[in-house]
């Protein structure tokens, strides 16, 4: 846990960085809009997804380190050998992984969110899930397990094996030669982004191209189909919390709406998307057919509005910082209350972005419980060292309030109208 937190106070701004210059490229030199809500969206996704690993918010049924135990038939020491065997054998897992969530209605929930972005772009890779909580794939660490690879070693290269993937989720990278036929591309994963029918639920690989061909699920970018990029039923929300649970949410509405005992019963493993016939008839869910004619999700924002969210971004980083240096400081049960304020921080930003009329609710309840934790725990030991950020703390929350309520005005005003012309038409 502290382990980790440490890899991610060097990792994050690199990230980031990397982010915002290719943004830069981007609008600078090609020309392209900087759709900053989407942006800011994926890497609020990042913020969620690393505070719940981090905080190991989740349990395997089968654990490596048993298989390792009981299943092992031969020991590599721990030589650059392990270190190999290790990373092929996370690629050929994540292969699987990859694939299985894609192809069975319920563990596309916990990879919806990577997708759902309608942009292709480095921040897109941050967008992670917190969604599961229960890991049931270890098993495809078999090989590993069987030649003896310690644990510790899956455990230095899991990460390393993860960042690696980051890099090729751009539009700025062309077909690079070789490598095509070697390592997953910018042009490999564009096709695994995109909505196009040829493109569906292909290019699963996440390194290592191999297992797509292998495995009967690769798939060239073609130069007369370029990609659009989205999942084929939009989330049109920026709150990356709502998005982890959307298609989770509908699974379990279709499956208490049908009036089939079997349909409730296999909705969960069916192909992703399908629906039981007799909820989908009565309940139909908007669905892209074109994609080449949609409207990409984009509510109105105004420049104050992206000021006030890049700060809100940026103040949610500086916490998520301290956080990091001083996780062992903090402990548990402090390190679950502060990774919550973090999660209560994105969604109540994140409503507002989405001008949801309530968000002034939600940045409300998060400042009262941010003055309080200053109250109980001087937030959470700062003022040991620098107690006048404890001050500073206290003024953001109150003016944070007060600012977002302004914010939010236009849209409680747009709420208060249609209310009132909607009790005028039931009255007459």
């Amino acid at each position: 846990m502290e382990t980790y937190g440490k890899i991610l106070l060097i990792a994050m701004p690199i990230f980031l960085g990397l982010v915002l210059l290719e943004k830069w490229y981007g609008w600078a030199v090609k020309k392209h809009p900087f759709r900053t809500m989407d942006t800011l969206s994926s890497m609020s996704s990042g913020y969620t997804n690393i505070i719940k690993d981090v905080l190991g918010i989740s349990i395997s049924i089968l654990t490596y380190g048993w298989m390792v135990e009981h299943l092992a038939i031969y020991k590599i020491e721990s030589s650059v050998w392990a270190y190999v065997v290790a990373f092929i054998a996370l690629d050929f897992s994540g292969y699987w992984v990859h694939r299985l969530s894609h192809e069975i209605n319920f563990f596309w929930n916990k990879h919806a969110i990577h997708h759902s972005s309608e942009e292709f772009d480095l921040a897109c890779a941050l967008r992670q899930s917190i969604s599961s909580f229960v890991n049931l794939f270890t098993i495809f660490l078999l090989p590993a397990a069987l030649l003896g690879v310690d644990p510790q070693v899956i455990a230095v290269v899991a990460p390393l094996h993860l960042f690696a993937q980051f890099w090729y989720h751009t539009i700025y990278i062309g077909k690079m030669g070789i490598l095509e036929h070697i390592i997953v591309t910018p042009s490999h994963h564009r096709v695994h982004h995109a909505l196009n029918p040829e493109y569906l639920d292909k290019n699963h690989s996440q390194i290592f191209i191999i297992w797509d061909k292998l495995f009967g699920t690769f798939q060239e970018e073609l130069p007369d189909v370029p990609p659009v990029y989205g999942i084929t039923r939009p989330a049109n929300t920026w709150n990356p919390i709502k998005i982890n649970f959307q298609h989770l949410w509908l699974l379990i509405q279709d499956a208490y709406r049908t009036q089939s005992w079997r349909d409730k019963l296999r909705i969960w493993w069916m192909p992703t998307g399908w629906r039981p016939a007799d909820v989908m008839e009565k309940y139909p869910v908007a669905k892209i057919e074109d994609p080449y004619h949609f409207q990409k999700y984009a509510p109105p924002a105004s420049k104050k509005l992206l000021v006030w969210t890049w700060f809100q971004f940026l103040f949610t980083f500086a916490l998520i910082n301290y956080f990091f240096l001083n996780i062992a400081q903090i402990g548990s049960p402090l390190i679950f209350v502060y990774g919550g304020f973090i999660f209560l921080s994105v969604f109540a930003y994140t409503e507002l972005m989405d001008r949801n009329p309530y968000a002034w609710m939600w940045e409300g309840a998060k400042n009262a419980i941010g003055l309080w934790l200053i109250y109980q725990t001087d937030w959470f030991g700062m003022s040991t060292s620098l107690p006048w950020v404890t001050f500073v703390l206290a003024g953001y929350f109150l003016a944070s309030t007060l600012i977002v309520w302004m914010l939010s005005k236009p849209e409680i005003e747009k709420e208060t109208d249609t209310h009132y012309q909607e009790e005028s038409v039931l009255s007459h």
